[in-house]
Order: C-alpha cells, then sequence, then structure tokens
C-alpha cells in the first residue's frame, strides 16, 4: 500500500523533482537604463567594484539620466533617428555625460562620433584610455577650451548636437558661439557659476542706484550673484531666438539634487527673431551691459534692430 501511494505521487518511481528557487531581483535593474554597461559604470566609480550604489553616486547618475533622456529625444529628432549623429560635449570633466550617451545610444548604431572637449590634460588622457579600454571607438577626447574648439580643425566643420553640463561661467557662452559657428541642431546647456555679469553689476552699481529703483535688487552682494546668474540665462535664451532657435527652459531635475538646475535647450528653426533682438539689446542697455553686444552677444545681421 505505501509503495503505490509513493508511485501515486511520483509516477516515474524515481526521485520527486527539487523546485529551483527563484533569483532573487537586482536591486539595480530598477535604477540602470535597460543595456546599461555596469562594468562602465565601475570604471566611472559611480557604482563600487561590488557594483554598489552609494547615496552621492546615486545623485549623480539620477541627473545624468534625466539629461540624458532630453538629450535622447533630440538625437532621435535627427534624420534616420541619429544614424550617423556628431555630439560635442564641452566641460566633459571625466566625461560621465559623453560616455553614457555612447554607451545607449551610440554605442549599437555602430555609426556617429562624440567628442569630449576639457581643458585638464590629465581627465583627457584618462577619458581616452577608458575609451580604448571599452573599445569605444567612435570617441573623441580634445584637450582644449571651449573656446579654442571653435576653431579646431581636430573637430568637424558642423556638429548636430552640442551639451555643455555645469560649464562654468563663460565657458557657456563659448560652447554657444561653438554651437552657433558649427550650425548645430540643437544645444543643451546646463548654466554654472555665472560670475561675468555680476562683476560689470556691481561695477556700475552706484550709477546704477542714483538712475533706477530697480537697481535695489542687485545692491547687497548675495543678490547680486544671483541677480548677475538670472540675467546672464535670460541674455543667452534672447541671444539663441535672435540667432534663429526655439528655446525651452527647464528644471534639470529638483532642486535637493543640485542648485545648479536651470536646462536650456535650444533647437534651430532657421528664424533670426528680431524681436528677441530688441529685447535683448533694451536689457543689456538697462543694466548698463551693451558692451557685451561687441563680445559676447554678437547679433546676425538678419536680426540687427533697424534703427
Amino acid at each position: 500500500m505505501k509503495q503505490r501511494r509513493h508511485l501515486a505521487q511520483n509516477p516515474t518511481g524515481g526521485a520527486a523533482p527539487s523546485r529551483a528557487k527563484p533569483t532573487p531581483p537586482n536591486p539595480l535593474d530598477s535604477e540602470l537604463r535597460p543595456g546599461q554597461s555596469v562594468e562602465l559604470l565601475k570604471e566611472l566609480h559611480i557604482l563600487t567594484r561590488e557594483g554598489k550604489l552609494n547615496q552621492d553616486s546615486r545623485r549623480k547618475l539620477k541627473q545624468v539620466y534625466h539629461l540624458y533622456q532630453f538629450i535622447e529625444k533630440l538625437l532621435l529628432e535627427l534624420p534616420k533617428e541619429g544614424e550617423g549623429a556628431t555630439l560635442a560635449d564641452h566641460g566633459a570633466g571625466k566625461s560621465y555625460l559623453g560616455f553614457i550617451i555612447y554607451d545607449l545610444f551610440f554605442h549599437a548604431r555602430k555609426t556617429g562620433h562624440i567628442y569630449g572637449v576639457e581643458s585638464r590634460p590629465e581627465l583627457v588622457q584618462k577619458s581616452r584610455e577608458l575609451a580604448a579600454r571599452l573599445s569605444f571607438d567612435r570617441m573623441s577626447f580634445l584637450n582644449l577650451s571651449v573656446a579654442e574648439s571653435t576653431d579646431s580643425s581636430a573637430l568637424p566643420k558642423c556638429i548636430d548636437v552640442v551639451t555643455a553640463l555645469h560649464a562654468c561661467d563663460t565657458a557657456t557662452d563659448d560652447a554657444i558661439a561653438f554651437g552657433l559657428k558649427k550650425q548645430a541642431r540643437y544645444l543643451v546647456l546646463v548654466p554654472c557659476c555665472q560670475a561675468e555679469i555680476a562683476r560689470s553689476l556691481n561695477a556700475g552699481k552706484a550709477l546704477s542706484l542714483s538712475r533706477t529703483p530697480l537697481a535695489e535688487l542687485w545692491r547687497h552682494p548675495l543678490h547680486t550673484r544671483e541677480m548677475g546668474s538670472q540675467i546672464t540665462n535670460v541674455l543667452r535664451c534672447l541671444y539663441l531666438e535672435a540667432c534663429g532657435y526655439q528655446v525651452t527652459v527647464t528644471e534639470l531635475v529638483g532642486w535637493e539634487h543640485s542648485m545648479k538646475n536651470e536646462l536650456i535647450i535650444a533647437r534651430r528653426n532657421n528664424k533670426p527673431n528680431r524681436g528677441a533682438a530688441v529685447r535683448l539689446r533694451s536689457l543689456l542697455e538697462e543694466f548698463g551691459l551693451t558692451a557685451l553686444l561687441a563680445t559676447r552677444f554678437v547679433l546676425p545681421q538678419e536680426a540687427v534692430p533697424v534703427e
């Protein structure tokens, strides 16, 4: 009887099959984008050698991923959904952004090229070595300032996408000048540490206070810095519109992650905006900054306001 009961439970007469234990979910699956190379993130020290994220790395990765979402959308708007696209990343630093864009977008397409522009030679060399180890063959790292890269023969005549993540002070303006000369279809800018206009506001503070009550907005040093930063980005947006771009300004990530949080996205529409040029000039006159029309904000002829 016992034997028959056993055979009924297991007709083959063999040992009952053991149930495989389910594989526990990888906690990284919810934090990494599909197709992301774990080895790359370890090389960038975003992941530890054990494949874990610490709080600081998690914040950095979230910021880069969020920016990548915007850039991926722009790349897909290019002809053939970004096949053969070119991208220049200014103030590349350790090239977190460039490497992740290459890994998630360029690597599978087998075409296109990323140029990382960085003025610190030791970071350029490390990026070159990492690209060689990973066989990221269509990445070039150039030891140049943003301004120098504009006329460098190491970059092509035209670039599809220009990025500048936390390029400090006037480096963002240099990235804009680069994009205009290279006829960039898109510019993606996260400005940082703007000081040039704050210095100009401070230098003319006494005259401004005697001329207009608006100068109270930048009378105190803290307000001077904040107003300088705000005015700088407003002028950049007007300048891009005057030069034939449609501009969107949004938040990069929540303020709890970064105070340098403004994201400027410019799409070329080839329609220089004379109205934007008029408003740009009016603001420069209001703040005593008209000298910048000959340096930072040189208007194209078709956008120059009629006197």
